[in-house]
């Protein structure tokens, strides 16, 4: 069973789904490989017109990172440069990025919460900001900008779980919808973008990007967790 599956829809609208519902969607370090390979190949195609990032379950869009995975420390280093890699490939995409935010977006579930471009929540949201707990340095670089410095610092410091109500409250979501209807909604404000400018919206991204110096912020805190995973305490290795 593939750890991602993969589907090119009419009119360039790619959906990537994780597909651990086992592990509610844990990343071990072959996903993340998987991931950023399919991430890597659509930022130079140029046929691709919005990406969604998705899941075959709707208990989880993804629980962060599978802790139970059995690694050395070497290897624990490559799984935390892997999600550093997924972090800035999911920024690097060149045309809009839609997350189906359903049940368990913990973690690395919330980094891709914050690092897509737009939003879809589902009634069985649980978003938690949970590194904190471990002291991993995770966070800032992608949720400040989306609901504000105050706001920020309380889900991140806290690692408190928030739902659907408390989430949408904070302009998180572009739509709300069932668990089951959230990626059809998804897929709904895909068809809506991809009825513009195709060169157009592609330049519009590059530029929020610029404007927001994401690559820079996505820099800093990616050098931060890969000093964590190297020279602190780090995630745990199985």
């Amino acid at each position: 069973m593939t750890a991602l599956l993969r589907e090119r829809l009419p009119d360039g609208i790619e959906v990537l789904r994780i597909n651990r519902p086992d592990k509610r969607n844990a990343l071990d370090t072959a996903t993340l490989h998987l991931i950023n390979a399919a991430l890597a190949e659509l930022a130079s195609d140029d046929d691709v017109r919005v990406v969604v990032i998705s899941t075959t379950s709707t208990t989880a869009l993804c629980a962060g990172a599978d802790v139970g995975e059995e690694l050395d420390a070497a290897g624990g280093v490559a799984r935390m440069e892997a999600f550093a890699e997924m972090y800035r490939r999911i920024d690097e995409v060149p045309v809009p990025t839609i997350a189906v935010c359903v049940g368990n977006c913990v973690g690395a579930g919330a980094e891709i919460v914050a690092g897509v471009d737009l939003r879809v929540g589902g009634d069985n949201l649980k978003l938690a900001w949970a590194g904190a707990r471990l002291g991993v340095p995770v966070g800032p670089a992608r949720l400040t900008q989306l609901i504000g410095l105050s706001r920020a610092k309380d889900l991140i410091y806290t690692g408190r779980a928030i739902g659907l109500e408390e989430a949408a409250s904070y302009d998180l979501f572009q739509r709300t919808a069932t668990a089951d209807d959230a990626e059809a909604a998804a897929l709904d404000l895909a068809a809506a973008i991809v009825r513009q400018s195709p060169a157009g919206v592609r330049r519009i991204k590059g530029m929020f990007r610029e404007l927001e110096s994401s690559e820079q912020r996505i820099s800093y805190e990616n050098e931060h967790l890969i000093d964590f995973q190297r020279h602190g305490t780090g995630l745990p290795q199985g």
